[in-house]
């Protein structure tokens, strides 16, 4: 189980059978559930317009009713992965849930947001269905379940970079993912800024020139990262950028070549988008 932010490509979550519990998103009132009744694509609009948008986590009873639906259909544990709690109070909203629940729940805080938490919600999946001790290694069932499963989770997790850039750190600001000095240095001088994901919080790391000077140097921050592991794998984000997105995925498969495969194209989920703005395109590298 993972929730929304985790910005799945579509038909992942399917594929691996992943539950994902939607964050909430209000727009002049209104609530919406994103990937439910809400897409980016309705969410980059709302801001175009200059709608009021405000996000809201799950409340523990979301929680709960996943994880019950959950044994249902037969689960006997759950590995829920959810967005930093840094960032967000939704992995608190899941540990609640699990006290309660009727079956073991093993809560991972992934540090990270984004497919940060997607590579590590899919790698826990895929143990469960081809569990392995190393590469290679078939043991056909995990001892300890739903805790190696989770350990998978924070393993991956702990294993990726996500950079990405903006054209504005106001969003960032207002919604206090970001400090008030980092976002006015990050914008002094029309310098276009860098961020990270680092221990769970988000940082300015680099600013540049331009928008294509920055976009160059997403690239380079990307190549070097994923060369120093012996394998990786990559996603790209963006926001209404799609052509944007899948340029740069070509120039890194074309670098990386064999070490990544096929990079994966995914716009940013619709909560994330409200807090970063129109303008966003991160990469996030995890080990494979």
């Amino acid at each position: 189980m993972t929730d929304s932010t985790a910005s799945l490509p579509p038909g992942v979550a399917e594929r691996w059978g992943i539950e994902v519990v939607p964050l909430e998103v209000v727009i002049g009132g209104a609530r919406h559930h994103e990937g439910i009744d809400l897409s980016p694509g309705d969410l980059l609009a709302a801001l175009s317009d200059g709608r009021r948008v405000t996000t809201s986590q799950p409340a523990p009873a979301a929680f709960a009713r996943a994880y019950a639906h959950a044994v249902e259909r037969g689960a006997r544990e759950i590995v829920s992965v959810h967005l930093s709690r840094d960032l967000s109070g939704t992995v608190r909203a899941a540990e609640l849930a699990a006290l309660a629940a009727p079956v073991p729940v093993h809560v991972v805080d992934s540090r990270s947001v984004a497919m940060g938490l997607g590579f590590a919600a899919v790698a826990a999946a895929e143990l469960v269905s081809h569990p392995r001790v190393g590469r290679g290694s078939i043991i056909g069932a995990l001892p300890d379940g739903g805790a190696e499963s989770a350990e998978r989770a924070r393993q991956v997790a702990a294993s990726t970079s996500t950079f990405f850039l903006v054209d504005s750190l106001e969003h960032l600001r207002r919604g206090g993912r970001l400090g008030a000095a980092a976002a006015a240095m990050g914008t002094l001088l029309g310098l276009r800024p860098l961020l990270a994901v680092r221990s769970g919080r988000i940082e300015v790391i680099e600013k540049v020139r331009t928008r294509r000077a920055a976009r160059e140097r997403l690239e380079a921050l990307t190549i070097k990262d994923a060369g120093r592991r012996e394998a990786a794998q990559i996603a790209v984000h963006h926001l209404g950028q799609p052509e944007v997105a899948a340029i740069l995925a070509g120039q890194l498969e074309a670098r990386l070549g064999a070490k990544v495969g096929q990079v994966i194209v995914s716009e940013i989920s619709a909560v994330i988008a409200v807090h970063v703005g129109p303008g966003l395109l991160g990469v996030v590298v995890a080990d494979r």
